[in-house]
């Protein structure tokens, strides 16, 4: 199964009053793991970076300016995601400013029957809690070291791995040979007894009849059966 992580970065927070995207940045996963498969690309947006928006990107109107157009980057954009599907966080606000870009350039729209929002898998995953990417990296360990101000690919890579942890964690991998026993509560080691669990076992709730009818059918297994041994 192929499934693209994505995100960009813009010039402000809404495509409808002309914003436009500034970074896009995805990785490319199968059966839940990155392949190393990348597609990053800044563009030149025409216009003013909003002074709030480039205080969370960093990114500034002259690094932008001769950077390539969307229209320059969109086939090789949509050649790399093809018909996959868009692991995305707060996948509405980035899907509105990627389909108005397409239509600047008169190519058709990403559909969310494409789309999963790792935002909305959060909130019902925990819906007490905080589920922003950096609050996701927190609840799961994912290492934000690197990371001083937002980017696309690399909030795509730290994504990444949040959607490993919320569609099942690192089991999805099958490695589960080397994982640590968790002891919870009593101190139990593999390959104790149960009874030596409590200083005083608890009663049988089999009946009588229960028990007769057991031996009955052990016996009639004959002396090689394994409740003999």
């Amino acid at each position: 199964m192929r499934e693209i992580v994505f995100d960009t970065e813009t010039t402000g927070l809404s495509a409808a009053e002309g914003h436009r995207i500034i970074e896009i940045g995805a990785v490319e996963l199968l059966n839940h793991l990155p392949t190393g498969n990348t597609f990053h690309r800044y563009l030149n947006p025409e216009r003013e970076i909003d002074r709030d928006a480039e205080a969370v990107h960093g990114l500034s109107t002259a690094f932008l300016k001769d950077k390539p157009l969307f229209t320059q980057v969109a086939q090789d954009f949509l050649d790399f995601i093809g018909d996959s599907t868009l692991v995305i966080h707060n996948a509405a606000f980035d899907i509105e400013f990627i389909n108005a870009e397409l239509s600047y350039v008169n190519l058709p729209p990403i559909t969310f029957g494409q789309v999963v929002d790792t935002l909305q898998m959060a909130r019902r995953k925990f819906p007490m809690g905080q589920n922003s990417l950096d609050a996701l990296c927190r609840r799961f360990g994912v290492d934000t070291s690197k990371r001083t101000k937002h980017g696309a690919l690399l909030d795509s890579e730290l994504l990444a791995e949040v959607y490993l942890e919320l569609v099942g964690g690192r089991q999805t991998t099958l490695g589960l040979a080397d994982a640590p026993i968790r002891k919870v509560g009593l101190d139990f080691q593999p390959g104790t007894p149960r009874n030596h669990m409590r200083s005083r076992p608890l009663p049988s709730r089999l009946t009588e009849a229960e028990q007769n009818a057991h031996a009955k059918l052990v016996q009639s297994l004959g002396a090689g059966a394994v409740w003999n041994q």
